[in-house]
Parts: structure tokens; C-alpha cells; sequence
């Protein structure tokens, strides 16, 4: 074998053990209720103290003060799931504080909300990065939301609040 096909014939497996691994990671899930991990929720109540562990003995770091913030579920113990923001910021918050609504973060300044699910689409509003939008479906491309009022379709690539390849119906 040449040093070029030993070479590929390496890489070949690193690849496939960096494949495997993200399948694993994608087939977790959590010990207590059995459902995905990561997986995303959003934020249920106006105010959720965020602990470094989880229980209420455990000092609190932070405190979540948006009302249907995305929150991204990457652990679970008993009644506890720990959740990070768009930022990785976050800590373990009681399971009654969040909701299995989807929510997404826009994450592009201006974004337009349009009329149909096309980039020549007519362009119903403009939101700014930060905004809150509830999401009730969601493809590869294009995800239906409704905010202030307006309920339109936007380019999934300007949310954040949805794993790779994540289809909401």
C-alpha cells in the first residue's frame, strides 16, 4: 500500500468514528423522560432561576427573563433538565419552567417575515436579531411563524432554536 492509500484508508475510519459518535449523540436520550437529547424547548414563565446543579440547594447563576425563550435541553436528572441559551450560557431549571412549545430566536438583523415560503416571496415584516417567534412548522428551508401579529414564513438559516435537519410539522 502506497502512503497516499494508507493515508486515505485512515482517514477513512477517523471519519467514520467522527460519524458514529455524532449518530450516538444524535440516539441519546435523556434517563428520565426517555425523549431526545439535545432537544430544544422553549421558556414557560417570565422569570426561571438558573442553578449549577439540580436541586434548590444549589446557588443560582443566572436568571431567564424572556418568556418563550428557545432553550436548548442537553441533560436531565429527576425533575431537573439542564438548558443553555443561544449564547451557551445557562444551568439546571425545574421541569414545570419550560414547555415543549417551539420557539425560535431570529438571528439575523432585519429579517423579512414573508407572504409564502419563497425568496421572492412579498415581505409581510422585518424583525430584528433577538425577536421571539413561535414556530409551528418547520422544513428544510423554510419555517411558518407568528409574532405581533403577523404570521409568515421565514428562512430557517436566520432562527436559531432547531437542530440540523429538524422538521417541525
Amino acid at each position: 500500500m502506497t502512503k497516499t492509500g494508507a493515508f486515505l484508508a485512515f482517514m477513512a475510519v477517523v471519519l467514520g468514528l467522527i460519524v458514529s459518535g455524532a449518530e450516538a449523540r444524535a440516539a441519546e436520550r435523556g434517563s428520565v423522560t426517555n425523549m431526545p437529547i439535545p432537544r430544544f424547548v422553549s421558556l414557560k414563565v417570565s422569570e426561571a432561576n438558573v442553578r449549577r446543579g439540580p436541586s434548590l440547594t444549589h446557588k443560582i447563576d443566572w436568571v431567564f427573563t424572556r418568556r418563550g425563550m428557545p432553550l436548548e435541553v442537553t441533560g436531565e436528572f429527576g425533575h431537573w433538565r439542564r438548558v443553555q441559551d443561544r449564547d451557551g450560557v445557562g444551568g439546571w431549571v425545574h421541569y414545570s419552567l419550560i414547555s415543549g412549545a417551539r420557539t425560535a430566536i431570529v438571528d439575523r438583523d432585519l429579517a423579512p417575515v414573508l407572504v409564502r415560503a419563497a425568496a421572492d416571496g412579498q415581505v409581510k415584516a422585518r424583525l430584528e436579531a433577538g425577536v421571539i417567534v413561535n414556530m409551528d412548522k418547520c422544513g428544510p428551508v423554510w419555517c411558518r411563524v407568528k409574532v405581533g401579529g403577523y404570521r409568515g414564513w421565514m428562512e430557517r438559516s436566520a432562527l436559531w432554536g432547531l437542530k440540523p435537519g429538524e422538521v417541525i410539522e
